[in-house]
């Protein structure tokens, strides 16, 4: 009797155990209620999982390993997974020179290496801001690499004072910078400095740059500052997309001193009541300037303060830079151009005397042609009846000129009136004629070409008798020289 319950026990517990195995299909340790996503849930706050250990000899003699089995491999202290045929380590793989700043308190050791009154960066290595950081000391760069993650979340603030100072270069990207005087950087001509993808607002002062070899600036956001930054000594200076907005005050952009390139492409400057854009009035000495499709707008009367000496009439660079942007001039060699004009007295004229058939300057045998010159660009008229070109390239220029002369004697003869290169080349092809038919009638004469110049290279209108002899005279009421 005792053997029959016996067996009915054990029956009922081996169905038992079925139905349990059917409803719920997983197994769990230290846990009552595994979860049913999971075919074996572990539950515990004092171990772990230990997975198989081995040497790499034996995890590689494993036969045919299944795609996803995991070992610890004792010999590399690393997991490995089977993948593909092949095993891949699992690796958490951190580069070396990089440090991740959350707070100051995380720039102690650089504030030890500063001296105590700076941050001063190791070379070479990577700084991650990471939030807000309130400084309380200025950073030295020391050619390192800082940078952020998010350009609006990622902030470097420095209340008041310095943000930036030292000699070297180094690189900053994708952060927020606010604060006092944001740069006070004199380098040297072995050092760069890189400003990519960040934003400058609210500051004091963004400061000074002096003396670097190269400094570029690239998709950059100037918002909010008092007062803008100047550029001095710097061997190339690279400008890209920068953006001025009309919070800004003061002038955004000054340079001075020697540049050997300073080309600044794209971005825009919008400036309004008494900001100002870019200030030359220092006159910089530059090898070679471009300025090019940087947008100008705003309320301001002064986009561009320009040089107060090496420029031209009514506009604002020297002959070292090519300017071609919204909302300012276009000013390069390609629109060179000049007018002069007889501004004596019309009615009457200045007479000009012919002894021979040699080509003459129509000078008026003493200079009486007096001319005035307008428009000019990149050009200059050292005296009367000439037009210098004083433009960095050679190009060909359209000649146009006008003349309205008389023949004084010689009933019959013939003039020619052409353009003349630098006093000795004579440009045939734009001679005009004219024939004395009476000493009364005013002849109209119109000259046009096209000639190639060079830096310091003029052009004058000269004339010739073709025929005829002994001493005349011609009377010339007006004359224009045009060249574009």
């Amino acid at each position: 009797m005792k053997t029959k319950k016996l067996h009915q026990i054990a029956l009922t517990l081996i169905v038992l155990f079925l139905l349990s195995t059917n409803v719920y299909s997983q197994v769990g340790i230290g846990t009552l209620n595994p979860d049913p996503t999971s075919i074996l849930d572990l539950d515990s706050t004092t171990k772990g999982l230990l997975a198989p250990r081995m040497t790499s000899a034996e995890r590689a003699s494993i036969s045919n390993p299944a795609n996803g089995l995991l070992v610890y491999d004792t010999s590399e202290n690393a997991f490995y997974f089977y993948k593909s045929s092949a095993w891949t380590k699992l690796d958490s793989k951190t580069r070396t020179n990089h440090k991740l700043i959350k707070s100051a308190a995380d720039l102690s050791d650089e504030l030890t290496a500063g001296g105590g009154s700076k941050y001063l960066l190791s070379s070479n290595s990577v700084y991650e801001i990471n939030g807000t950081i309130n400084l309380a000391f200025p950073i030295d760069l020391n050619n390192a690499y800082l940078r952020g993650i998010h350009t609006n979340e990622d902030k470097l603030i420095k209340a008041s004072g310095d943000m930036f100072v030292g000699t070297s270069g180094g690189t900053i990207k994708n952060l927020t910078l606010a604060g006092g005087t944001i740069f006070n950087l004199t380098g040297n001509a072995s050092e760069s400095l890189i400003i990519r993808d960040s934003v400058i607002a609210n500051a004091t002062s963004v400061g000074t740059v002096d003396g670097y070899g190269m400094v570029f600036l690239s998709i950059v956001q100037f918002t909010g500052n008092a007062a803008g930054i100047e550029y001095s000594d710097i061997n190339t200076l690279l400008l890209s997309n920068t953006g001025w907005f009309s919070t800004n005050s003061g002038v955004y952009e000054t340079y001075s001193g020697t540049f050997n390139s300073i080309e600044k492409q794209g971005g825009f400057m919008t400036v309004n009541g008494a900001a100002k854009g870019i200030d030359l009035s220092n006159n910089p000495s530059v090898s070679k300037g471009v300025l090019s499709e940087v947008s100008f707008s705003g309320t301001s009367t002064t986009y561009v303060e320009k040089y107060t000496s090496g420029s031209y009439p009514n506009f604002n660079f020297s002959n070292a830079w090519t300017v071609n942007c919204p909302g300012i001039v276009v000013e390069t060699d390609q629109v060179a151009s000049a007018n002069i004009y007889y501004d004596g007295t019309i009615t009457t004229g200045f007479v000009q005397t012919v002894s021979n058939n040699s080509v003459f300057n129509l000078t008026g045998n003493g200079n009486s042609n007096t001319t005035d010159a307008v428009n000019m660009l990149r050009t200059s008229s050292p005296q009367d009846n000439r037009i210098t070109y004083l433009g960095n390239k050679t190009r060909t220029f359209k000649i146009s000129a006008a003349l309205s002369v008389r023949g004084n004697s010689g009933v019959g003869d013939y003039y020619a009136f052409f353009i003349r290169k630098n006093g000795s080349t004579s440009l045939i092809e734009t001679n005009t004629l004219m024939r004395v038919n009476n000493t009364s009638d005013i002849s109209s004469n119109t000259i046009s070409g096209t000639v190639e110049l060079g830096t310091n290279d003029y052009v004058e209108i000269w004339a010739q008798r073709l025929t005829g002899s002994g001493t005349t005279s011609i009377t010339v009421f007006s004359l224009n020289l045009d060249i574009q």
